[in-house]
């Protein structure tokens, strides 16, 4: 199986939608992807996630099935940390935070970080597991049982090419957590721009897969298309 995940085009927030720009992107991620051939395509239940969607399944003539579990507003609430006293953020946009991520006290819990004492006012524990848990019933669903730490046994091979269009936020988290690597380090080292494609192979050896990244956050159809390649619409590269 290869699993597409895709960040949404570039977004309006409020209202969940996308800008001008956005449909572009969205577009152009339709005519690679159909290229690539999709059988099968999820959304999360966002406005934003199925905009982006939208182009992929009338070019390959599949519907979206919508997951609520990849909606950003959920990992928003589970995830992010006092900015200042009014506000949040995600924990990876919170430099104190991502500092604490590279301590000896962080790496030495691994998988289990959010039991740092700095952490003790929030829960996170419960949002990483919701995620953990749902993933894991998401690609059993697709034949591949979860069995820890990035390994996964083949209940029933499959040679589909499956998508799922969701979030940044979510993203992260879901994607440590399909890939093994502890939420700190990922969401330290790893990010996707705006219709970004990360495409992982869940190849089978002996009855197990060992899911490998093919490309992360790849946007070379916003080249192909003659679109402005920049990260969160701030850095050109």
């Amino acid at each position: 199986m290869l699993f597409f995940y895709l960040r949404h085009a570039d977004p309006i927030y409020n209202p969940d939608s996308l800008t001008p720009q956005g449909l572009l992107q969205a577009d152009a991620l339709a005519k690679r992807l159909a290229l690539y051939g999709i059988d099968r395509i999820f959304a999360s239940s966002s406005n934003r996630a199925q905009m982006t969607a939208r182009p992929t399944a009338d070019l390959v003539n599949k519907n979206v099935e919508i997951v609520d579990f990849a909606n950003e507003e959920h990992a928003w609430r589970e995830l992010t940390v006092k900015r200042d006293e009014v506000s949040m953020t995600w924990l990876f946009q919170h430099t104190p935070t991502v500092e604490l991520f590279h301590s000896d006290e962080i790496m030495r819990l691994g998988y289990e970080w959010y039991k740092h004492p700095a952490f003790a006012e929030y829960d996170f524990r419960s949002g990483i597991e919701r995620i953990g848990r749902e993933a894991d019933a998401f690609f059993l669903r697709l034949g591949y049982r979860h069995e820890g730490f990035g390994k996964y046994k083949v209940v029933k091979k499959s040679d589909e090419r499956v998508a799922l269009f969701a979030h940044q936020g979510f993203g992260i988290a879901f994607l440590s957590h399909v890939l093994g690597i502890p939420y700190p380090r990922f969401a330290s080292h790893f990010d996707m721009g705006h219709s970004g494609m990360t495409v992982i192979e869940f190849n089978d050896e002996d009855g197990y897969s060992y899911p490998r990244v093919l490309t992360l956050a790849n946007d070379a159809h916003l080249l192909r298309e003659g679109l402005p390649t920049r990260y969160q619409n701030r850095l050109y590269f």
